[in-house]
């Protein structure tokens, strides 16, 4: 391999929040940003834009456009043009400008937990309504994965819901929805008239064998009631940069959000467009090694916890580097997440933010070196048995 991802990246010179939230002494596996470096393309390049010094306002080049255009193609035979992509700098604040575009104050947005809590978050900050339809868990021994359930769908939605956010690839849980289990999905968007908005953010992070299907490519007329929002920077681990887009083929959806955002969403500055591009042109490479020392972790993961850590259990992430605990049955007295930050001394994220059907479980992010992602899972393995012990 070209890249050494074993190799331990020192975080705690920076402001990392990741790294700097908590003491010292607590091994930090919450944030979704990787503990690897970027790709040495990407480095190179916001070196290059130091050396010529130019930090004004800058707008996308039109070869950002069609380099995008281009991998749209490549990897999944999408056909797009640059007038259609719209640049936001994070998918959270596209996701709040989503919220802002669609439907009036007061309307639903139906949304599937557990996920990511900004799901949650935006739709209230938009004046607009949570209407959650908690995934069905499906459990496989120690490991477990997730379902949809259109029972719980139907029961949430209503006449004022206007539009439905999908993950895909879902954030907890791991899964890369199926073209069958999309297609179901568009459909009962059009039967209720919603707009999808469609977070793909972690479309390039598929594990072993996974593909990806953006839910616009099934057919035109689903198309044209979505806006999918991608980005490199779970991807290429540069979130920080905050370099984001939004595909929306259809002109008049596309300018209700350009619309929503005009005023408060600011441009992409020139550090994010110029690793945007580099990171499209000159690192899949990179990307290929990364995701098979990933799906390799992924292994490390679900092998400890099904023979180390006693009544709890995983999910197998289809994809992202992100999997997610089930402590219900581990029999810790209280929240999971709170006890392995005070009794393992290891940082994970609560599951009660993601929403319905997160309370007792934990996030754990396993995107960094073996040698952090084992000493994480030892010293959870160390504090369950000090538990039973006492």
């Amino acid at each position: 391999m070209r890249y050494n991802f074993d190799q331990v990246f020192d975080r705690r010179r920076t402001g990392s929040i990741k790294w700097k939230f908590y003491g010292d002494d607590v091994l930090p596996m919450w944030v979704a940003d990787m503990d690897f470096p970027p790709p040495p393309p990407i480095l190179a390049a916001l070196h290059a834009r130091v050396e010529i010094g130019d930090f004004g306002y800058e707008l996308p080049s039109p070869a950002l456009g069609e380099r995008i255009c281009e991998r749209l193609h490549r990897r999944y035979t999408w056909s797009v043009t640059p007038d259609q992509i719209v640049y936001i700098p994070s998918l959270v604040t596209g996701l709040n400008a989503v919220c802002r575009a669609i439907g009036e104050p007061g309307d639903g947005v139906l949304v599937q937990t557990p996920v990511y809590p900004p799901f949650l978050t935006a739709p209230a900050n938009q004046g607009r309504v949570v209407q959650m339809a908690e995934l069905e868990a499906v459990p496989n021994g120690r490991t477990f994965g997730y379902r949809v359930d259109y029972d719980r769908m139907n029961a949430a939605v209503t006449d004022r819901t206007r539009l439905f956010i999908l993950c895909n690839p879902h954030n907890p849980t791991g899964e890369a929805y199926s073209r069958q289990e999309l297609m179901r999905m568009a459909e009962f968007c059009e039967r209720h008239d919603l707009i999808i908005c469609s977070d793909e953010i972690h479309c390039d992070l598929l594990l072993g064998d996974t593909r990806h299907i953006p839910i616009a490519t099934l057919a035109p007329d689903i198309a044209e009631r979505t806006i999918t929002l991608m980005a490199p920077s779970k991807t290429f681990n540069i979130p920080g940069l905050k370099a984001s887009f939004a595909i929306v083929t259809n002109p008049a959806l596309r300018k209700r959000l350009m619309t929503a955002m005009e005023g408060i969403v600011p441009w992409l500055n020139s550090f994010a467009l110029a690793a945007m591009d580099v990171a499209y042109r000159d690192c899949d490479d990179w990307l290929n090694e990364l995701l098979a020392y990933l799906t390799a972790n992924r292994t490390v993961v679900t092998e400890f916890v099904t023979n180390q850590l006693p009544w709890v259990r995983t999910t197998v992430p289809q994809a992202t580097y992100l999997a997610w605990f089930d402590c219900r049955n581990a029999g810790i007295a209280g929240n999971p997440y709170e006890f392995f930050r005070r009794e393992a001394k290891v940082a994970l994220n609560d599951g009660i933010p993601f929403g319905a059907g997160g309370e007792g479980f934990v996030r754990l992010n396993f995107g960094c070196p073996r040698s952090l992602l084992l000493e994480g899972l030892e010293r959870m393995k160390a504090a369950l048995e000090r538990m039973d012990r006492n």
